[in-house]
């Protein structure tokens, strides 16, 4: 089953995939994209971390996240990724003319195509706000409102996180990994 989560932030998506996954039988591998650069992503790293049950493998993996997917494959496994909205920054800030964020998007698509299933995506909704004043922001804005289209298009399970209350926008699964 492939599920894409959305929220805020703080709306509960991490915890959602975490419980999701939690009844897994086989291996999980949680692939985080974040890059703690700063203070206070450390903390929200740390407590991510903390989170975790320590049997999962956890992969830290800024920009080759199609790679590590593929690199644990279904039905034995179940890859988490949280998440998308990091990875996109980290991707739209590798190179000016988006060359190393095109092949990525690209190369996760291709590996979701693939039937990919046992993969959950942990993403923020970023476009229920108004448009942002710089291209940048813009940018990362139109990029994930792509990505987002196209992965709730492959998705079984589509899931928007508000408060901590998981709403399914779409349900195709019984519910279970």
């Amino acid at each position: 089953m492939l599920t894409l989560i959305l929220g805020g932030v703080r709306s509960g998506k991490s915890r959602m995939a975490e419980n999701l996954a939690a009844d897994f039988p086989g291996p999980i591998t949680y692939l985080a994209t974040a890059q703690a650069k700063d203070t206070e992503m450390q903390e929200r790293v740390a407590l991510h971390r903390k989170h975790r049950p320590k049997h999962w493998k956890t992969i830290e993996e800024p920009i080759r996240v199609a790679q590590v997917v593929s690199d644990y494959p279904a039905p034995k496994n179940l890859v988490v990724v949280d998440c998308l909205t990091l990875w996109m920054t980290n991707l739209l800030l590798v190179d000016d003319a988006f060359e190393t964020g095109r092949t990525e998007l690209e190369a996760l698509i291709a590996e979701v195509n693939r039937k990919r299933s046992n993969l959950v995506l942990v993403s923020n909704e970023t476009n229920s706000g108004v448009v942002p004043m710089d291209s940048l922001s813009r940018r990362f804005c139109d990029e994930m409102g792509v990505l987002h289209q196209k992965l709730a298009g492959l998705s079984d399970d589509v899931i928007l996180m508000v408060a901590g209350i998981p709403t399914w926008v779409k349900r195709e699964s019984n519910g279970a990994i």
